[in-house]
């Protein structure tokens, strides 16, 4: 076990050594301490390697995160893996605005609740989220799943492409093209494989959920329209 104090040795040398593991390396279990709410812990990472972050977080923890497996001791705060391209990302507490921001690929669970913007322009994540989320959530979400065991603010999923939102609880309105659409056998097979590694299997079932995604009349091309575009 690597053990970083943050308080003591900086942000900057943090993530150098970090960015200096470069693929693969023994120093696979490290522990960061005295975050103390500091901001873009963890960013960039390109490593299959273990990061225990002993506390809360400010800014972007875990940006672009790619093959580690990061788990927040504490709350995050705005832009949690945001642009994570693969490896899982987990926050024991709450997240703040636009948690897994354009992400494309990898694992976000949250097992507190996030706030608004979640999922923006989405493009391959998966999200599992315990609690709640908050408005616009999804906002332009391209591709990937989103499970959320609680209940979804206004304007969910507003101007979406292909993404599927799976929500157990309530959804205060749906944004513009989202719709609520038929929950098929393949989709129950999402939900539970997202459950299994949400770490949420024994907390919601399957059938508990609602499908909603695209209904495909604002970015789908319409012959019947043709003269207007």
């Amino acid at each position: 076990m690597q053990t970083f104090d943050l308080e003591a040795q900086g942000l900057r040398a943090l993530n150098q050594a970090l960015h200096n593991l470069k693929g693969q390396t023994n120093q696979t279990a490290w522990e960061v301490v005295n975050p103390k709410g500091s901001h873009a812990i963890a960013v960039g990472v390109d490593a299959p390697i273990d990061i225990t972050v002993r506390g809360s977080t400010g800014y972007y923890c875990a940006g672009m995160n790619k093959q580690a497996t990061i788990r927040v001791k504490g709350s995050a705060g705005p832009g949690v893996a945001e642009n994570m391209m693969s490896g899982t990302v987990i926050i024991d507490g709450d997240a703040s605005q636009y948690a897994g921001a354009t992400g494309r690929g990898g694992l976000l669970v949250i097992k507190g609740n996030a706030s608004s913007r979640c999922g923006i322009s989405m493009k391959g994540i998966d999200i599992v989220v315990h609690g709640n989320i908050g408005h616009m959530s999804c906002f332009m979400a391209q591709s990937g799943n989103i499970l959320v065991l609680g209940d979804a603010g206004d304007a969910l999923g507003d101007s979406l492409y292909e993404a599927h939102l799976f929500v157990r609880g309530s959804v205060k309105s749906l944004g513009t093209d989202c719709i609520e659409k038929e929950m098929r056998p393949e989709h129950l097979a999402i939900i539970a494989d997202l459950l299994k590694r949400g770490e949420a299997e024994h907390l919601a079932k399957p059938s508990d959920f609602k499908r909603y995604g695209s209904a495909r009349k604002l970015y789908t091309f319409n012959i019947d329209n043709a003269s207007s575009y």
